[in-house]
This record gives C-alpha cells, structure tokens and sequence, in this order.
C-alpha cells in the first residue's frame, strides 16, 4: 500500500525535477530493536521510486558496522544523504522524515544534488573561519510545522562546512535522549553539547551559535 496519495506523488515528482544531480539515500535500520524501521523502509523505497536520480541503500546499523561507523550513525533508523560522488556532508535523519519533516527531507535532497540556494558571500566567509568541530542536534517531531525550518537550516549549514555535522532526532522515536537533553519545547537545537537555540530562529542565529559552540 501506498504511502503518499497521488497528488503527493505528483507533487514531489515535479519537485525532483528540480535535482541537479543524482543522489543517494543510505538507510541503516536494525531488524532486531527498531519499532520504526519497517515503515521507514517503505517510506524511502517510495521516495526512490519517484526519481530516476534517487538512490536507496539499506544497511543494518548492528551487522553492518564499519558503514554505520564510516558515515557515524548510531541509531535505527538512521538516514545519510551523499552526493553523486558519495561524498558525506554530515547531514543526518535519525528517525522517519515524514510528517512536517518531509519538507526538511526533500530541502536536504535538493542540497546534495546542488540545487540548494546560495548563501550571502559574508555568512560563507564567516564560516570559513571555523576550523573545529561542531556537532548540532536537532530535536523534533513530525508533528511540528516549525521544526522543518531548523533542520534545514543545521543541514544547510553541515553542507557549508566539513567542520559541521547535523542530526535531526525525532523524539518519539528516541525518548531518551529528548529526556537527557531536557527537551520541553520543539525544535530544540544544541550545539556542542554548550548552546541551545529554541524555535526556528533565524539562519543567523544558527550561525552565531554554531561560532560560539
């Protein structure tokens, strides 16, 4: 069955007309502890099946260590967007992108293709003066219409910057750690464990955050 109505396949296949080039989804689920993961599966073949430029490969996080290790994804489901040349912009899903999140999926999509939007040549600058690591989490649920904004934004900002790794964590589907980072209100975003922004601030905001971190 289905997931996606036919106006929704519609919808998104002209939209990834828009991709430059072809990209690749790499998908770690786990058969033995992921409540998730079948739905997720069915959810990325189906977005696959909507463009020719659209890859999927499907890993388990457990047997399939050295790839969990190699693109760093830890939890089931976890979700990895390459470019043609299967670089890795750090730019993680951890838990389904449906709901509000299709959207920072579909942003996340375009950017790795190259069709993401340019940013101003200051913020480029900016952020070519980071020479540290910095690690955001985002922390969301599908049911949130601002929590997309933020995700895009922290993945915008990993695909700038080699330095930036990115991680959208959807929090039903990983309580605990909503529970260890406090989370009260969506989307939280933490920055090298040091600071937080509530809310889809502006880009920058994120970018102030991201130096301070």
């Amino acid at each position: 069955m289905s997931l996606f109505n036919e106006d929704v396949k519609k919808q998104l296949t002209d939209i990834f007309e828009g991709l430059n080039k072809p990209v690749n989804m790499v998908l770690f689920t786990d058969e033995a502890d992921c409540d998730t993961c079948k739905e997720t599966t069915e959810f990325m073949k189906e977005m696959e099946s909507l463009s020719d430029k659209i890859g999927l490969e499907l890993y388990d996080v457990k047997k399939d260590t050295e790839k969990a290790k190699l693109y760093k994804v830890d939890k089931a489901p976890g979700i990895v967007l390459l470019d043609e040349e299967r670089n890795d912009f750090g730019m993680v899903f951890s838990g389904i992108p449906a709901g509000h999140e299709i959207n920072s999926f579909i942003s996340g999509l375009m950017e790795v293709s190259g069709s993401g939007e340019t940013l101003p040549q200051e913020v480029v600058d900016q952020l070519n003066t980071l020479d540290k690591p910095v690690k955001i989490k985002v922390f969301v649920t599908l049911a949130c219409p601002h929590c997309s904004g933020a995700v895009s934004k922290a993945h915008k900002l990993a695909y700038e910057n080699e330095n930036i790794e990115a991680e959208m964590i959807e929090c039903s589907t990983f309580p605990e750690l909503a529970s260890q980072y406090n989370v009260q209100g969506v989307p939280k975003i933490v920055f090298n464990e040091t600071e937080e922004l509530i809310g889809n601030q502006p880009f920058d905001q994120f970018v102030d955050a991201v130096m301070k971190a």
